[in-house]
């Protein structure tokens, strides 16, 4: 697969710049299942915001890793510790990121995403700890 000056696969550059757009409109609408991350870059310092689906927990909320753990995004979020994450038009301050395990990562979501997730065998997830 190619890869961009960014780093990104060709695919993830394609999703970049025609997908993310129409997903961040939703999600700034509170539309949708989509939630944005805000985190800044850790070689770059500049501000970004990325487009993903959350499901809500006591505490925080779950992350399944669509790419994996190292997209640029998540790997920027380890990196500062936390970040903003904006649900339903609400901010909330991230100060904590666990590792989870497929089981309990799928169990978090409702049984129509769980079957969505599982039939494409998604196996990464995080938990997001909110203050």
């Amino acid at each position: 697969m190619s890869k961009g000056t960014s780093g990104t696969s060709l695919w993830g550059s394609i999703l970049k710049h025609t997908l993310n757009p129409l997903t961040l409109r939703a999600a700034r609408r509170g539309r949708g299942p989509f939630s944005i991350v805000t985190s800044v870059g850790r070689k770059s310092g500049r501000t970004y915001e990325t487009p993903i689906i959350v499901q809500p927990t006591e505490g925080g909320f779950m992350i399944e890793l669509t790419y994996g753990d190292q997209v640029q995004w998540y790997r920027n979020v380890l990196a500062a510790g936390g970040c903003r994450l904006t649900y339903k038009g609400v901010e909330h301050n991230i100060t904590g990121i666990e590792p989870v395990d497929a089981a309990t990562g799928l169990a978090a979501f409702p049984p129509s995403q769980r079957r969505i997730l599982t039939f494409l065998h998604r196996s990464h997830f995080v938990r997001f700890v909110t203050a």
